[in-house]
């Protein structure tokens, strides 16, 4: 099955996709069964952001190529992870697919894109095993990791480098038959191939990070799991990023400058 949230008639709503048919649902997916309200054309709607997680968690540095291109691009990103550590994003960051990745007028430097597969948790967790950390999956998406490089590498933080406004696409929809790890990922640029990996050769897979996370913190149905990216590729205003992943779909949108300048008075 195929779920996702879109907005029709000015409305948000839950809806379940099958090819280009959208069931507008009663609510959401996650936590029931709802009831099937409307039927429109796929093209009539605005594809939303598929789940608003409680808490939206992330992984770094969980592919060994991404390690190896960081290094040679003469970061110093440390060791290779010796266990499964989340990190956290902001959802402010978040829109769907076919949104515009706005670029802020004051950033100075590398802009790349990191597609990611994204586990969407349907029950709640703690202290899981790695059984119930697979039965928890309701599902998974696509998201792109949008990376202001000269900021992430200035800044104390990550907090404008990785959590500006619309700095984490993630869409089309929430795919629930699928085996993430068996999948590849695509990311294009203006159609154009810029990097391929098999999704599935990540360091830790999303059950040892649910394990792992489990043991101190609490899951809630709809938060998400980003997983790393295994490449990354430079974007600039005027192109259009699309993030396929075999077996989910294509996650795609434009990347504009953002024209809106910072308050007087406002400095980086």
């Amino acid at each position: 099955m195929r779920y996702a949230r879109v907005r029709h008639d000015g409305r948000s709503h839950w809806s379940r996709v099958e090819d280009d048919v959208v069931h507008l649902l009663s609510g959401s997916p996650i936590e029931g069964a709802p009831a099937v309200t409307g039927t429109v054309s796929l093209s009539t709607v605005e594809l939303l952001p598929p789940v608003l997680p409680f808490v939206f968690y992330a992984v770094g540095l969980n592919y060994r190529a991404h390690l190896d291109h960081a290094r040679a691009q003469g970061y110093a990103v440390g060791t290779t992870p010796t266990q499964a550590e989340v990190g956290y994003r902001a959802n402010n960051a978040l829109v769907g697919s076919g949104a515009a990745i706005l670029v802020p007028p004051d950033l100075a430097g590398p802009v790349e894109a990191e597609g990611e597969v994204v586990a969407v948790v349907g029950r709640t967790l703690r202290r899981a095993s790695r059984a119930q950390a697979r039965e928890s999956v309701f599902g998974w998406t696509i998201g792109n990791d949008v990376s202001a490089r000269a900021w992430q590498h200035t800044d104390r933080t990550c907090w404008r480098s990785k959590n500006s406004d619309t700095f984490k696409p993630m869409g089309p929809w929430i795919e629930t038959d699928v085996d993430p790890v068996a999948q590849t990922t695509t990311v294009r640029v203006n159609n154009e191939d810029r990097a391929r990996f098999a999704t599935g050769d990540m360091i830790f897979d999303p059950w040892d990070y649910l394990v792992e996370a489990s043991r101190y913190v609490t899951f809630h149905p709809g938060d998400v799991l980003w997983m790393g990216a295994g490449a990354t590729c430079p974007i600039t205003p005027g192109a259009v990023v699309d993030i396929e992943i075999t077996g989910i779909g294509t996650l795609s949108n434009p990347v504009l400058a953002d024209s809106v300048a910072a308050p007087d008075g406002a400095s980086d």
